[in-house]
């Protein structure tokens, strides 16, 4: 996996997982993958994968089963899709009509499909 700098690697892997979740590739009860293997899958080290496990836990998106291993929680595909629909109104979009304000763009052009190069 290719990583930005913008953004903690911990960060982008729990982003990973939860698109996981968000695309139904786990479902609630599911068993998520080990700490080792994302960690071998993607390339770094098992700590920083745990930091992704630990925000997830403490974001309430999977819960863990001492001994057993990580699992995702009730809701948690509600809980992503909630959160990324605020952080796309009140982070993203502003910027977005910024720049098509900048480039003259006007929002009506792509509710009718008529962007053009």
């Amino acid at each position: 996996m290719e990583f930005r700098k913008q953004k903690p690697i911990y960060l982008q892997i729990a982003d990973r997982l939860m698109d996981s979740i968000v695309g139904g590739e786990y479902v609630v009860d599911d068993r998520m993958p080990s700490v080792r293997d994302v960690a071998m899958e993607m390339g770094v080290n098992p700590n920083t994968v745990m930091r992704s496990f630990d925000y997830l836990q403490g974001e309430e998106i999977i819960y863990n089963r001492r001994g057993v291993g990580y699992f995702v929680g009730a809701n948690a595909r509600e809980k992503i899709i909630a959160e990324q629909r605020r952080e796309f109104l009140e982070e993203e979009l502003p910027a977005i009509r910024n720049r098509m304000a900048i480039l003259g763009i006007d929002p009506r052009m792509l509710l009718a499909s008529e962007v053009k190069d």
